[in-house]
């Protein structure tokens, strides 16, 4: 079986691809993101008197795993049954990891790299006055499961 770019009809035109055909399975989707900062910056999110500010990316990229479909246009609105998102702290800075769950006719793959990816931008803004040169990296799929196309893990 060839594969093609789905979001595409026979003559070019972008288009929502039909899942109502595909049957409801279990689907899973993991994904990571590293935010990486000055030593200065580690040392000052660490040492915030106020509480944890990891806590707020989590919930960061929770909200955003559930508002996918509104950001990405041709994204199929999901009802997802689970959002699991982690923020660590390492040696560089900021490790994120997002794993999301539904039964549907599509996958949670957009939904896990929207979790992270957001949940990286909101460590960004709370560091950036300390460092403007923070960088998000390694914003990645790391599995994938459910569907006809099987599972995928990352090299």
């Amino acid at each position: 079986m060839r594969k093609s770019l789905s979001h595409y009809d026979p003559a070019g035109r972008i288009r929502m691809v039909d899942v109502s055909a595909k049957p409801a399975t279990q689907r899973q989707a993991s994904a990571s993101a590293r935010v990486k900062m000055s030593l200065r910056a580690l040392r000052a999110v660490k040492r915030n008197p106020k509480g944890n500010p990891l806590e707020i990316a989590r919930i960061a990229g929770i909200s955003a795993a559930k508002h996918t479909a509104e950001l990405i246009p041709l994204c199929h609105p999901l009802l997802l049954s689970h959002i699991d998102v982690q923020a660590h702290f390492g040696k560089n800075g900021v490790e994120l990891s997002a794993t999301v769950s539904s039964t549907g006719a599509t996958g949670v793959e957009m939904e896990a790299l929207m979790a992270v990816t957001v949940a990286a931008l909101t460590v960004y803004d709370m560091c950036k006055a300390i460092d403007r040169g923070i960088e998000i990296t390694d914003i990645k799929l790391l599995k994938k499961s459910g569907g006809k196309s099987g599972t995928y893990h990352a090299s």
